[in-house]
């Protein structure tokens, strides 16, 4: 089984595992349906890893997307020539993006923002450090989470920008990452109905340099690849996880991590207590938070910061310290969980590397 591993023995749970191998054609079945790399600018948050930055970058992605100033630094320190902050800069993240901007003069950094009175700010500061900070404005496409939705206000910011000294208007921003249906041709259809105010502000915005579009997440980037000079921001289907799963057919990715524990009790009956607290695997959704690859029908029925208890009709069958690996139903937070991932290769445990975008700060 591709899960399991020679020297498990070795390894202290819980732990998370990931597998490069998979994680590397998961990469390639991206670039299959961008249709190209350069259409895409996969979000790091998903990973933190720089070997896998390294690794899309050997594939031939050059633009990547991220939500902490340490993400982007980390992107920059591979060598990735293009790095957008997909979050607006405030409070001192706006002095530290520009100490990012001055750091790494190689690569060319972008930002995100939506209101105006940060927009002024950034131009002060940038004015201020002798840079240019390029902008896209945030779209809010029907998430309602940040952005202006995609008309007058947004004209009236998008000018904003193009008007500031110290700063480029370098495109907009759009993700729908509350279009979600299973079905793909009504996936389709909201897609291009959400989107379809963006190309109207595109247009009204046709005596401004529009430079980008960088739309969409792990779900729609197939429907945003159809649109010529869109880019695609997916970052789930790197790794994937239980939450899109098998629940999205057309969307044929591989798991890529998972996470390992341990029967730490059996505190009787059908029950079985694993070292699988909240502080190890991402628990902001409801149960079921984790799937175990061999023991499937475990249901949850306690869980707090240390400890899962799950019931199982298989629990006899399991010694306490026995091994069980599980694929997360949300992987971004559960790998940011974790200082270290075990690296397997062809059945072994060839490693471990830091997550090393895991810390808020790095050196910047």
């Amino acid at each position: 089984m591709w899960y399991e591993f020679s020297n498990v023995g070795d390894v202290d749970s819980p732990a998370l595992l990931i597998y490069p191998d998979r994680a590397e054609e998961n990469a390639r079945r991206m670039i299959s349906l961008a249709g190209d790399p350069q259409r895409l600018c996969p979000h790091l948050k998903t990973h933190k890893l720089p070997e896998l930055v390294q690794m899309q970058m050997a594939l031939g992605i050059t633009k990547f997307k991220c939500a902490t100033i340490a993400e982007a630094e980390m992107a920059a320190g591979c060598g990735a020539p293009d790095v957008l902050l997909a979050y607006q800069p405030v409070g001192p993240k706006a002095q530290r993006f520009i100490r990012l901007i001055k750091k790494f003069p190689q690569t060319s950094f972008a930002a995100i923002a939506d209101d105006a009175q940060t927009i002024r700010h950034l131009s002060s500061l940038a004015t201020q450090a002798g840079v240019r900070i390029k902008i896209l404005l945030d779209i809010d496409c029907g998430m309602h989470r940040c952005g202006v939705p995609a008309g007058p206000k947004a004209v009236e910011l998008y000018r904003l920008i193009a008007s500031l000294p110290g700063l480029e208007p370098h495109g907009l921003h759009v993700y729908d990452g509350h279009i979600e249906d299973e079905d793909s041709a009504v996936r389709a259809k909201n897609c291009d109905a959400a989107f379809a105010p963006v190309m109207a502000l595109r247009h009204e915005l046709s005596d401004l340099p529009v430079p980008r579009i960088v739309a969409g997440g792990t779900l729609t980037f197939p429907i945003h690849a159809r649109r010529p000079g869109v880019e695609c921001s997916p970052g789930t289907c790197l790794l994937w996880d239980l939450s899109y799963g098998g629940s999205y057919p057309d969307l044929d990715f591989l798991y890529a991590a998972l996470v390992l524990t341990r029967v730490v009790s059996k505190p009787g009956g059908n029950r079985l207590c694993l070292d699988l607290g909240h502080k190890a695997i991402g628990s902001e959704k409801p149960h079921p938070r984790v799937q175990f690859l061999n023991l499937p029908d475990a249901r949850a029925i306690v869980h707090s910061e240390e400890h899962l208890v799950v019931e199982t009709a298989r629990a006899s069958e399991f010694a306490v310290g026995d091994v069980l690996y599980g694929i997360p139903k949300h992987v971004c937070p559960t790998v940011a969980l974790h200082a270290k991932a075990v690296i397997i290769k062809n059945g072994v445990a060839t490693g471990r590397w830091k997550i090393t975008a895991r810390d808020r700060m790095l050196s910047v």
